[in-house]
């Protein structure tokens, strides 16, 4: 998955989740860490139309990569750690 362009870019996704602060600008204060962002800030920190970056955010939250919240209109965004660990352990282990 990571070696095509689209596998690079949600590989990129993933890594600005990992300190969403350093990545994105802070809303209203809030923990981005905790909050998580919204897909429009992905779209606009990867210079793309809000629906490509929707399209990729719904890919890493179907395979469990992402968790979301919803707060009014918006979907917030962030890295689900133990899922994460989970899926690096079974390529460790040559699944």
């Amino acid at each position: 998955m990571m070696g095509t362009p689209s596998g690079r870019v949600r590989q990129t996704i993933l890594e600005w989740l990992k300190d969403p602060a350093a990545h994105f600008p802070a809303y209203l204060r809030r923990d981005l860490a905790e909050t998580g962002v919204t897909a429009r800030a992905v779209a606009v920190k990867l210079g793309v139309p809000r629906r490509t970056a929707l399209a990729h955010l719904d890919f890493l939250t179907r395979l469990g990569l992402l968790r979301t919240r919803r707060s009014r209109c918006r979907t917030y965004y962030r890295r689900d750690e133990i899922r994460i660990a989970e899926v690096a352990r079974m390529f460790e282990k040559g699944w």
